[in-house]
């Protein structure tokens, strides 16, 4: 298993007019090579197959292979990698998995890591919990959005108590990505339990922008 094997695949798609207008909705924060996910996915889904046999335990040196290549969708491969492989993800994962978060960080692949991976780790392992505790006081605002979007999939698994007071903690917080994150999370957990949510919104300082996300699809 090793970056060449994804290299191979990814020079036969390389498309330079669609690279530049993926890195332009981007902020132009990364390059890109032009290949679009469903491309990505075909050209990797026989290498994943190839890579699973065996295996009884995460490639973190080929993870953070991919994470130093400076073209984008390495990262993705790495979270496409990271989410097949999920069933060998524990617990002491979770620091590998902040290195990620803290470096070459935006939403893209934040949200993923955040709700497909960090989630499914909290799942398994509900005692690490407390792990997402720290995370939502974290300096980095990456790391706190994770912390805030971790429970994202869970629906009536959802620890309410948790998501109301992670969201209320950073009610004010006047940082987009983090008053978005708070009414995306909210918004989720709405169509689980709408009621409930409306009633904490109606009732905690929010920023406009989180009580817009979180009622949407509720008034």
């Amino acid at each position: 298993m090793n970056v060449q094997d994804v290299t191979n695949h990814f020079q036969l798609l390389k498309n330079s007019e669609k690279a530049i207008g993926m890195s332009a909705y981007m902020k132009n924060h990364f390059e890109f090579m032009g290949i679009q996910t469903p491309d990505r996915k075909k050209a990797t889904s026989t290498l994943f197959k190839e890579w699973q046999v065996g295996k009884k335990a995460v490639d973190w040196e080929f993870i953070f292979d991919l994470w130093e290549q400076r073209e984008r969708e390495y990262q993705y491969v790495a979270i496409d990698y990271l989410k097949k492989s999920k069933k060998l993800l524990v617990s002491e994962d979770l620091p590998k998995i902040k290195k990620l978060i803290i470096t070459k960080s935006w939403w893209d692949t934040i949200d993923n890591l955040a709700s497909g991976v960090v989630g499914h780790i909290i799942l398994e392992f509900p005692e690490q919990v407390k792990v997402m505790d720290e995370w939502v006081n974290d300096d980095n605002m990456w790391v706190r959005r994770t912390a805030i979007l971790h429970q994202l999939s869970f629906k009536d698994k959802t620890d309410e108590k948790r998501l109301f007071s992670y969201c209320q903690r950073h009610g004010d917080d006047k940082e987009f990505f983090i008053a978005k994150a708070i009414g995306w999370s909210l918004r989720q957990y709405a169509k689980t339990n709408p009621q409930s949510v409306i009633t904490f919104v109606e009732n905690t300082p929010l920023q406009n922008l989180s009580k817009r996300e979180a009622l949407k699809h509720v008034k």
